[in-house]
């Protein structure tokens, strides 16, 4: 049997615990003695529920009407005993574990103190406030059994799920199982050495559907990159008007093309720094700070929009959280983006102080490369707004930092860091959006190329950042990049200054 409290969960578990706090547990019914005070159609259900996971268990049935069903059970199962009369509190006496089955809700609430009175736990059924745990639905192959819960939410979902799952799952599987159990008993060696040996062997359970998905997307990209070779090669030899466009583009776009594959793939293995690095390179390449934070949301709005889908399928929001950082961080964004095209002509002055900040971020980064861990704070963050106003602003004056200082402030804050993660990619996507749409209202740049550069370099290195990030060493990249952003920062501050003198 299957017992688990205040309703059951998936035993498969989750990181996860907040919305179902819920702890499914195995019971070995054939040691503990139940009692079930109820002999009618509620009462039956229970007992068989029982009785198909535990046909050995020892039940005893009290009630003053007993269905003939109840009956046939006891004539096949010894373990089954039926007491027709009425509960009394001594019934509990010898008792582990207690089902109130009755439509007397007076009586349940007796049954029940009685229970909590010997410490015992109950189930009261069809009234969850009452209950200590939950009969959870169960799907059961062989020696695999599967508990399966909606946190009371939706019993309709947990009986598809059963189907779901037993349609899913082969009959072969318990022949499996009683090999791994075979094999496990004839290994030597340390616990170590067990498990290692055991994941090598289980590993073909999950890895042919792990490489058919991931040869999938390579040979979906490989497509795609080969298709737009064909097209430019084809367009290169038979369309002269479009040979004379190529030959026209500068040596800007291939710098910033490169720069853009690169600050992506650095941001795809350590989650951060797209903004900084771009925005320190822009600034280095003489392109105004406005410009520059332009190119650098552009390139982002795919990239940002393609990874908060992929958090939303997973359930990795917080919409609570995302709701409170979406309008603040559009507003601070816009306005931020609003300002600083404003100041466009003035570039020579704003630079610097774009300068001082990707110098801040830098010496951020680098910080964070030698630190083993985040402090959480004991309480959560709660000025969830002012944080998005303020990571909007600075992200759209600095060209980035949204990631850095929101997602930074709020894992600090003792918030989550998956559902954390997943909110700020979202909400990102928006204010990357919203942040361009004014840039590109606002401004007359002079330096497209730098920014179509980003834009096809970062796309280019979507797909292969995160294959990469697995065998590059985070702490190494970290501060590699913080090294460089901070000398990039300096140089330009250094540049000002002496043009000033």
């Amino acid at each position: 049997m299957t017992l688990l409290p205040k309703d059951s969960s998936l035993t498969i578990s989750d990181e996860n615990t907040k919305d179902n706090p819920l702890f499914p547990v195995f019971l070995k019914l054939n040691d503990l003695h139940t009692v079930v005070i109820g002999g009618g159609n509620v009462g039956l259900e229970k007992l068989t529920a029982i009785l198909n996971n535990s046909p050995a268990a020892t039940v005893t049935v009290i009630a003053l009407e007993i269905l003939p069903q109840v009956n046939e059970l006891a004539a096949e199962h010894p373990g089954l005993t039926i007491i027709q009369k009425s509960f009394a509190d001594n019934d509990l006496d010898n008792a582990d574990l207690v089902i109130a089955a009755t439509n007397d809700s007076e009586l349940n609430h007796f049954i029940r103190q009685s229970a909590h009175d010997r410490k015992l736990l109950i189930n009261v059924a069809d009234k969850p406030d009452l209950c200590d745990f939950y009969l959870g639905s169960i799907v059961q192959k062989g020696n695999l059994k599967i508990a399966i819960s909606t946190n009371g939410k939706s019993p309709t979902i947990a009986k598809r799920l059963k189907e779901v799952l037993y349609d899913g799952l082969p009959d072969e599987i318990d022949i499996t199982l009683q090999q791994m159990s075979d094999l496990r008993n004839s290994l030597n060696g340390d616990f170590a050495y067990k498990v290692r040996k055991l994941n090598e062997v289980t590993s073909v359970l999950v890895e042919p559907k792990v490489a058919e998905k991931r040869n999938f997307i390579w040979l979906l990209w490989g497509a795609i990159i080969l298709s737009i070779l064909i097209a430019v090669t084809a367009l290169w030899y038979n369309e002269p008007a479009f040979r004379a466009y190529a030959q026209t583009i500068t040596n800007e776009f291939y710098y910033f093309l490169a720069a853009g594959f690169v600050f992506a793939m650095i941001d795809g293995a350590i989650g951060m720094s797209y903004g900084v690095t771009s925005t320190s390179f822009s600034l280095s390449m003489g392109v105004p700070p406005a410009s520059a934070s332009m190119g650098v949301h552009l390139s982002e709005i795919m990239s940002n929009g393609i990874a908060g889908w992929m958090h939303y399928r997973m359930g990795n929001i917080n919409w609570k959280l995302f709701k409170m950082l979406l309008i603040p961080g559009i507003i601070g964004a816009v306005t931020g983006a609003y300002l600083l095209s404003s100041l466009e002509h003035y570039s020579q002055y704003t630079k610097p102080f774009v300068s001082v900040y990707t110098l801040i971020l830098g010496i951020v980064i680098l910080s964070k490369a030698f630190k083993t861990g985040v402090k959480k704070s004991s309480e959560k963050i709660k000025k969830i707004p002012l944080l998005g106003l303020g990571g909007g602003f600075i992200d759209a004056v600095g060209g980035g930092g949204w990631g850095s200082i929101v997602l930074s402030t709020l894992i600090a804050g003792g918030r989550h860091p998956r559902f954390s993660l997943g909110t700020v990619k979202l909400s990102r996507f928006f204010i990357a959006l919203m942040s361009s749409i004014t840039f590109i209202t606002m401004l007359n740049s002079k330096h497209w190329e730098a920014v179509a550069g980003l834009v096809i370099g970062s796309a280019i290195a979507s797909p292969i950042a995160a294959k990469i990030s697995n065998r590059i060493s985070a702490k190494a990249i970290m501060m590699a990049v913080g090294v460089i952003v901070i000398l990039i920062s300096v140089k330009s501050i250094i540049a000002f200054t002496t043009k000033i003198l």
